[in-house]
């Protein structure tokens, strides 16, 4: 069966300041992606697809993808910032990105993030999960929010509810700092360390597609397109709400690592060194 990862790369980085999907994380410089789709071909995903903006590709494909073609079938897809109003740069979020890959994909597939590490356990679960699923069956990894938080600054995070190993919600809370400090629901509040939240870590059968497509539409009637945001954990809460579809919840110890922050990047470096000399990564 063909499963295919989605990476969602077309970011502007701001935070970072620059191209952050292509920043070296090893001495001989392999960058974050390396490590994503090594963990993701040896637990069975067997294509990638790239969703980069037009005026990056070229670069993305010089720094990164190439670099990565050797190893695994590559394709890209182009978010289109065409259909931006005047004035905005920034691309309509991840629900339109993933949008723009459905001509790419063709069966069931996992989407991540360019520049977050998930570790390998990640994908084993989503892989065995979607070797079998159903349309409308779908799944997320979940974090312990301890483990994704940064020293650097404050982060955003989909904090999740699950009731029997199942998704019940997912609310986007801006602004966590490294205690769980943040404004949850309207109230300054203090979220437990060991709160399972979604990393954008997420398994899909192919009829998200429609969904998205319908979903897309109204978002361009209806939104603040200046500001507004189509975002893929809104859609799939809407979903479960609806009871349209199920979401499973794979719950993992594993630490995320990222560079959210420039200041990020010596404990990401230092944390992939430490995997590698654990022998997860030979051949890489």
């Amino acid at each position: 069966m063909d499963i295919t990862l989605v990476v969602m790369a077309a970011g502007m980085g701001s935070r970072f300041g620059g191209l952050k999907q292509a920043e070296p994380v090893t001495d001989d410089g392999k960058g974050i992606l390396d490590f994503t789709c090594y963990d993701a071909q040896k637990a069975g995903f067997n294509k990638v697809v790239f969703i980069v903006r037009e005026d990056m590709k070229e670069d993305f494909k010089s720094l990164i993808g190439n670099r990565i073609a050797k190893r695994i079938p590559v394709e890209y897809v182009i978010q289109d910032t065409s259909i931006l109003p005047s004035g905005r740069k920034k691309p309509f979020g991840t629900g339109h990105a993933i949008l723009c890959a459905r001509n790419a994909v063709k069966g069931p597939f996992a989407i991540v993030n360019a520049d977050d590490y998930y570790g390998s356990n990640a994908f084993k679960d989503l892989y065995r999960h979607l070797e079998n699923a159903k349309e409308g069956d779908y799944a997320m990894v979940a974090y312990e929010l301890k483990n994704t938080v940064s020293e650097n600054g404050t982060v955003s995070r989909g904090v999740c509810k699950v009731n029997n190993g199942y998704l019940e919600d997912v609310e986007e809370v801006l602004k966590i700092d490294k205690d769980g400090n943040c404004n949850y629901q309207g109230q300054d509040t203090k979220l437990p360390l060991d709160t399972p939240v979604s990393m954008n870590l997420w398994g899909f059968t192919s009829n998200l597609f429609d969904t998205l497509d319908k979903g897309m539409k109204e978002f361009l009637k209806k939104a603040d397109l200046m500001k507004d945001e189509y975002l893929i954990p809104r859609v799939v809460g809407d979903l479960i709400d609806n009871n349209e579809v199920k979401v499973k919840v794979y719950l993992t110890k594993d630490k995320w690592s990222g560079i959210t922050y420039r200041e990020d990047l010596p404990g990401l470096k230092e944390a992939i060194k430490g995997y590698i000399e654990q022998g997860l990564y030979e051949g890489l």
